[in-house]
């Protein structure tokens, strides 16, 4: 059974029948041609059955609706043009003319979506009739003698199932309107809780499509318990730490403090100040919540989305409810929202995200691994102050290392919500209130936009920012926009291309096209000598594209050496202020230092305030370094654009099988094969450069952060009198002896890894693409299967997607 079938009977309330319409084989061509004795077989109680025939009634009237719709005119048509010509008698009106043109916007933008969605419809009946086909040629090859040939061909037909998903990171501050704008954006109203609680920057929230069945769920995922033990533990050490302690309790700067008595205080309400850390972690506070101390994910299961967002309150908000004894958001390290039926998300995840990561090391690991993984984030604000917003800016400043050279993002989006909000026009017109509000729009963009030039843009380029001005409220209750103003369907129309469903397909279908042609090529009997000439031409144009790419690397690698050598220079002459103005930081007072250093120590060289920008002295120490290379890097490693890694040569890379076909007509569908491979392999290619370039970058700091592990070990153990100045000389002398050693290590570790990813990517080319080829044209095997009729049913599908594609 194919996707198709199975969100139907979800949509309808039919979910239970599930495994039977799939155990009878029913996919979306058969699911039309159901008779009525079928569907009594297939259901057997009267009332689901009725409701089923009465659905499918509906489905099939639909389908034949948007047919005619598409070819025949409808009788109001031509009245309209009769009205036409009664306007060269009759005077009009500016109205009636502003109210024509906007029913002709909204016949051409319906009429472009149910373009789009019969494209989609055909190319998921198109995907899900290949897909029954090779399993069917699955089936048939696990039936042969197993031959190193036979194991090839299955494992690529087992290959040819990808699970492409976007990431989208959602950033913004309490109340810039960002859990409006994603219920918006999805089509579903008061998914994520929000309102009189304040939202949790601890918790993230993913937000991606059910495809099992029709409900909506949540997956929590928590902490582990000896995570949370040691957090515990953490409050004797702040109790027992030195005078310093009571002296300045309420200092703004020792918000470590403040944030875990909030947490406890959310977790265990006041009891928790009677109690030992040990006491805090018996069973009894966790009875709700068995999960938590087994190590398993908590599920949650509504028929509505309102239901679910109650259900989740007390694992994603912080906040005060009379209803709510025990809030579990201090101990939630994911919460995953899954809904049914939902286009937008298919092969696309939204990720709420706090702005700087999180104090618990789990969590901040698993922030930094999102955001590194983003392909587009938006950064939400409220319209009024969008372009002088702090915070905002602050955001995208202190990701942009994970989102930039170590990351992928392609996108960044600052999207101003709450555009419809004007003050007092209560009485002007709809339509003055429309123009003022579209106005104030285009002044927002236009200053957002200068302001994103402001910043450094060493990661970014102008091509990868944009500005939305969106109304959440005005798309779901029109009262001066229409729903194009709100620039919400625009954002829904990026996640529907960001889904990419048609490169899905497309991969699929053409891919299952080649390994057919090389099952059938396999299958027919060899023209004696051709093969094995085909085969000598195909590792010369091999041999001769690996040094192709050899010759790009070397040069490559010898300027990466270049400018880290500069690198290491300057990050000696560099340290010396980089020291003084770090640990004798001139507008912080006595306490301030003393508790953003011992936090520093604590924390492996990282402090995180509860507001504001993350101070990380890893990276203060490797910024000379990082600098050195920022520009080379992104170069070799974009994030936008067609050229590719490694200055193009990857995607470049071609044994040029279409220029031989016409020389080696005996060997057309091995060379057909040859050619999908090649694809394929680049693909693979591109996503392990992709995850291999972010650790290669990150490595400077995180080679510098391990050899400052010991210094911060020491510095962590000082107490009472003279600590600050004890911190402060142990952190100055560690980095004054080892700064040499230090430097060198992190350039060093970097281009071993460099170095490593060349030669993977080179073996990887040669070992992929000379095993496809020796297997396809230079292996005797008698028991593959002919498969002459499924190669000619998926050529013709394949021929179908290319006009549904042009038409």
């Amino acid at each position: 059974m194919d996707t198709f079938v199975c969100d139907k009977l979800n949509q309808w309330g039919l979910s239970e029948f599930i495994e039977i319409f799939k155990d009878q084989g029913v996919d979306t061509e058969s699911l039309y041609c159901l008779e009525d004795q079928d569907i009594d077989n297939l259901i057997t109680k009267v009332g689901p059955r009725a409701r089923f025939k009465k659905r499918l009634k509906q489905l099939k009237e639909e389908e034949n609706t948007n047919s005619e719709k598409e070819v025949c005119p409808k009788p109001c048509q031509v009245q309209n043009e009769d009205a036409t010509d009664l306007t060269k008698i009759l005077p009009s009106t500016s109205n009636t003319g502003k109210r024509k043109l906007d029913l002709q916007e909204e016949s051409s933008i319906k009429k472009l979506k149910r373009q789009r969605e019969r494209l989609q419809f055909t190319e998921s009946m198109i995907l899900n009739d290949v897909k029954n086909i090779m399993i069917h040629v699955h089936a048939k090859l696990q039936n042969q003698e197993t031959t190193d040939l036979n194991e090839f061909l299955m494992t690529k037909i087992r290959d040819l199932e990808t699970d492409k998903r976007e990431l989208v990171g959602v950033f913004g501050k309490t109340g810039a309107g960002k859990t409006s704008l994603i219920n918006a954006v999805i089509g579903v109203k008061k998914l994520l809780p929000s309102g009189d609680v304040d939202a949790c920057t601890s918790v993230m929230i993913k937000v991606e499509a059910n495809v099992l069945n029709s409900n909506y769920e949540a997956e929590i995922e928590f902490i582990n318990k000896e995570e949370w033990e040691d957090e515990l533990g953490t409050v004797d050490r702040f109790l027992e730490d030195d005078e310093e302690q009571e002296k300045h309790d309420d200092d703004e700067e020792n918000d470590g403090y403040h944030d875990l008595i909030e947490k406890l205080t959310a977790l265990y309400g006041e009891e928790w100040k009677q109690k030992s850390s040990q006491q805090l972690m018996d069973n009894r506070y966790f009875r709700e919540i068995p999960e938590f101390l087994q190590s398993t994910k908590k599920i949650l299961t509504c028929d509505s989305a309102i239901e679910l967002s109650a259900k989740m309150l007390k694992y994603t908000k912080q906040g005060e409810d009379k209803d709510i004894k025990r809030w579990y958001w201090p101990i939630v390290k994911c919460v995953t929202v899954k809904v049914p039926q939902n286009n937008f998300l298919q092969h696309v995840t939204l990720v709420d995200l706090p702005g700087n990561g999180d104090r618990n090391k789990s969590r901040d690991t698993m922030w930094k691994k999102i955001v590194g993984n983003c392909s587009t984030v938006w950064i939400v604000s409220e319209i009024n102050r969008a372009a002088s917003d702090r915070e905002s800016w602050e955001i995208l400043k202190s990701a942009s290392t994970f989102l930039g050279n170590g990351g992928e993002c392609r996108n960044i989006h600052f999207i101003c919500t709450k555009s419809d909000v004007l003050g007092d026009l209560h009485d002007d017109s709809p339509a003055d209130v429309q123009a003022s509000i579209v106005n104030r729009n285009l002044k927002a963009k236009d200053a957002v936009g200068k302001e994103f030039i402001k910043l450094n843009k060493k990661y970014f380029s102008n091509e990868c920012f944009k500005v939305f001005t969106v109304s959440s409220a005005e798309f779901l209750k029109p009262k001066y926009l229409k729903p194009e103003d709100t620039e919400i369907p625009e954002l829904q129309d990026f996640l529907q291309n960001l889904n990419d469903s048609h490169s899905v397909t497309l991969n699929y279908v053409f891919g299952a096209q080649g390994i057919l042609s090389l099952i059938q090529g396999a299958s027919l009997k060899k023209v004696a000598g051709c093969y094995k000439v085909v085969s000598d031409d195909l590792e010369a144009n091999l041999n001769c594209q690996l040094e192709g790419i050899r010759d790009e690397m070397r040069e490559i690698y010898s300027t990466f050496i270049k400018c880290l050598d500069v690198g290491v220079e300057n990050s000696k002459s560099s340290c010396k202020n980089i020291l003084r103005f770090f640990l004798y930081p001139t507008r912080k007072s006595g306490s301030a230092q003393y508790y953003i250093l011992k936090s520093v120590v604590k924390n492996g060289g990282i402090h995180k305030p509860r507001k504001g920008k993350e101070i990380n002295f890893n990276m203060k120490l490797t910024s000379s370094l990082c600098k050195s290379i920022d520009e080379e890097f992104r170069k070799t490693f974009p994030n936008e654009g067609n050229c590719g890694p490694f200055n193009g040569v990857i995607n470049k890379f071609s044994l040029d099988v279409e220029k031989l076909k016409p020389k080696y007509k005996d060997a057309d569908l091995q060379l057909t094969f040859l050619k999908t491979e090649e694809e394929k392999l680049k693909t693979k290619l591109n996503k392990m450069i992709r995850d291999n370039k972010k650790v290669i970058y990150m490595s400077l700091t995180k080679t510098v952060e391990e050899m400052m592990k010991e210094c911060y070990e020491k510095a962590a153990q000082f107490r009472g009198k003279n600590t600050l100045q004890n911190i402060r000389e142990t952190i100055q002398q560690y980095v004054y002896n080892f700064q040499n050693s230090m430097f060198e290590k992190a350039k060093n570790v970097m281009l071993e890894l460099l170095l490593k990813l060349m030669a993977d990517i080179l073996g990887l080319l040669e070992k992929d693409m000379m095993e496809s080829i020796e297997l396809s044209l230079n292996t005797e095997d008698c028991t593959i299967p002919d498969v002459s009729t499924e190669l000619g049913m998926v050529q013709k599908l394949c021929k179908e997607l290319s006009s549904s594609m042009d038409a």
